[in-house]
């Protein structure tokens, strides 16, 4: 049971895309070490100074590398704090002892949330030696297990924000792996729209193509431009599709959005520009973000009176506006994993989708979406 668990800690990798040096550090980190600094020159019972100043000179800059270089960090940073308690294990002086290199609690912290596996158990050794000598020689109980408490707890709150982002990430990524299947359903009943009328022009063709040959070049015409669109639209299965079974339930598209009305009597619905012969996949996708834009906005807008869907097609592209004009703040569950799908689908078809409080009050999702499937 132990070798199981301790090969899936060793084979954890590091936290994805940790933040480099957020602007706070950089005006945090100088600010601590002119205070550790100051500290140790002002105070008057300090002993052994010069140390004191150029451990603390070494080991703050040190935490601007905490979240990128975890491991590194906390190597400098404990192994300062060792060096400060030396002397006074070796009966050479009293203990250097800063107040404020606390901070370096920051570092256990750190070392959990973005570290490998590999690095947090060696890191976890590294900060257990000043830790396990400093506690053993304070001689009090107390100090013991305060100091215990204090450290254990910077490295549980690591490993408990790690553990929420790696949740939160595998919920997204089961949200656009959800996406994915349902637009690659929505694009095989698409082609198999075209082969279905691929096969029913070469059919007609064949037929008159001896008594009349020009209808059979316009069979020819016909199955040409099918055949390159349903060669685009496969492109697009290649992409997206995942291992899943094939829905053939037909599909909600541009002229189901007066549909959306029936909702709630908040609801209106307009449609401007040309929005004729749109891509199927086009289609089903501006329908699904009007649906969950308006399903939002009725569930969680604050004291709206009216929700408008506006939908308008250019010369290259659709563009969609859904708005209501409810209290601009909304609950928690609203940013989820609903506007994700959207976005995502958004995105599979080359378009973009953005939502939030609109500066004229309320809240406002947006879309532009390309005509043409991408290639």
């Amino acid at each position: 049971m132990l070798a199981p668990t301790l090969r899936s800690i060793l084979d954890e990798p590091r936290a994805p895309a940790p933040p480099a040096r957020p602007w706070w550090d950089r005006v945090l980190v100088p600010a601590l070490t002119a205070t550790v600094v100051a500290e140790a020159v002002l105070r008057p019972d300090l002993p052994m100074r010069p140390l004191a100043v150029a451990v603390a000179l070494v080991v703050m800059p040190a935490l601007l590398w905490r979240r990128t270089r975890p491991l590194l960090a906390t190597t400098i940073g404990f192994g300062g704090a060792l060096v400060l308690l030396l002397p006074s294990l070796l009966g050479v002086s009293a203990e250097v002892a800063l107040d404020w290199m606390i901070v370096i609690l920051l570092l256990p912290y750190s070392l959990y949330r973005w570290a490998s596996g590999q690095e947090a158990l060696v890191g976890t050794a590294i900060t257990a030696v000043p830790v396990v000598l400093g506690l053993a020689s304070s001689g009090s109980l107390g100090d013991v297990v305060g100091g215990t408490t204090v450290v254990v707890a910077s490295f549980a709150l690591g490993a408990a924000m790690r553990w929420r982002a790696v949740a939160h990430q595998r919920e997204v990524q089961q949200v656009r792996t959800h996406e994915r299947g349902e637009l690659a359903r929505e694009l095989h009943d698409t082609v198999a729209h075209h082969v279905s009328a691929i096969a029913i022009q070469a059919q007609a063709g064949r037929a008159v193509a001896a008594t009349d040959p020009s209808a059979a070049v316009r069979a020819l015409a016909v199955i040409e431009a099918e055949a390159s669109r349903t060669l685009a639209e496969m492109r697009m299965v290649v992409r997206v599709l995942r291992e899943d079974e094939a829905d053939f339930a037909p599909q909600r598209g541009v002229a189901d959005l007066d549909e959306l009305a029936r909702m709630s009597p908040l609801v209106s619905v307009s449609r401007s520009g040309s929005l004729a012969g749109l891509p199927q996949p086009l289609e089903v996708a501006v329908y699904r973000i009007c649906q969950e834009a308006v399903t939002n906005a009725i569930r969680h807008s604050l004291d709206a009176t009216a929700v408008t869907v506006q939908v308008t097609g250019d010369a290259d592209v659709v563009r969609l506006r859904v708005h209501d004009d409810g209290a601009a703040s909304r609950p928690a569950t609203t940013v989820g994993y609903g506007l994700l799908g959207m976005a995502e689908r958004a995105k599979l078809l080359g378009g973009t989708c953005e939502s939030g409080p609109d500066p004229a009050g309320g809240w406002t999702v947006e879309a532009t979406l390309l005509r043409e499937v991408p290639q």
